[in-house]
């Protein structure tokens, strides 16, 4: 089983050390039957978050560097088809600013079959979310609920970034149709996901609000994931398709 941990950043330096100290802490208590790979896939990163993984010196860890700030979604992308292209099983998607807990990703694991997404949900039974004030919950808890009502999809967490996605699922779903640059991402994929036939599972994490450096959620990423929500819902009532 060969498990590609594809590791987004843009200016991470305070927190992807340690991050990925614990990461690979669990890599090596889990490694029987299992061949993990990190791959970092860094923006460019001004405070220099490449080059602190890069002193990491492991084989475990390899590294996509681009040019510039081009966007979450561009950024799993990339990864995907380092992965897709080296014959990777499963696929997980993980933050590095030490929001997702590593403790939770067994049970990610465990509840991935081939044909499913897994996705670590936030809103549901056994999940929580930790020093997020009102109005974050607030625009998290509507904006999914948004997007499940205007595409028909039955889940609590649409915008949660932890993921297991098998390659069959990926294989599947056109990849290069994929657009959605910020959060809006994690929504089409499981859009895409869905409508390809696939199934997706809902497991409870715990999501702790980092405590170092700053969310990259932004006025602009929230409207396009609005947007695009939006349009794919117009679609989809007007029996015209899901993809662009």
């Amino acid at each position: 089983m060969k498990i590609l941990i594809i590791v987004p950043t843009y200016n991470e330096a305070e927190n992807i050390q340690p991050f990925l100290s614990e990461l690979i802490e669990f890599v090596d208590a889990n490694s029987s039957g299992k061949d993990f790979i990190i791959l970092n896939v860094d923006d460019n990163s001004p405070d220099g978050t490449g080059a602190i993984v890069q002193k990491f010196n492991d084989p475990r860890i390899q590294q996509i560097n681009r040019p510039r700030k081009l966007g979450l979604g561009p950024a799993y992308l990339s990864g995907f088809a380092w992965g897709l292209e080296r014959d990777f099983d499963l696929f997980v998607e993980i933050d590095s600013d030490g929001s997702h807990s590593i403790e939770d990703f067994s049970k990610l694991l465990q509840a991935s079959t081939p044909g499913k997404l897994v996705i670590g949900t936030r809103w549901m039974p056994g999940g929580s979310v930790v020093n997020w004030p009102w109005y974050r919950r607030a625009i998290s808890l509507l904006g999914t609920k948004y997007a499940a009502l205007a595409l028909a999809l039955p889940y609590r967490d649409l915008t949660s970034g932890y993921r297991v996605i098998p390659r069959n699922v990926l294989e599947a779903i056109k990849l290069e149709s994929v657009l959605a640059k910020g959060y809006g991402f994690q929504i089409e994929m499981v859009m895409k996901t869905v409508y390809a036939g696939f199934e997706v599972l809902e497991v409870p994490i715990t999501f702790t609000e980092r405590t170092k450096g700053k969310s990259k959620m932004t006025f602009s990423i929230a409207l396009e994931a609005f947007l695009n929500i939006t349009q794919w819902g117009l679609k989809r009532i007007f029996r015209k398709g899901y993809l662009r």
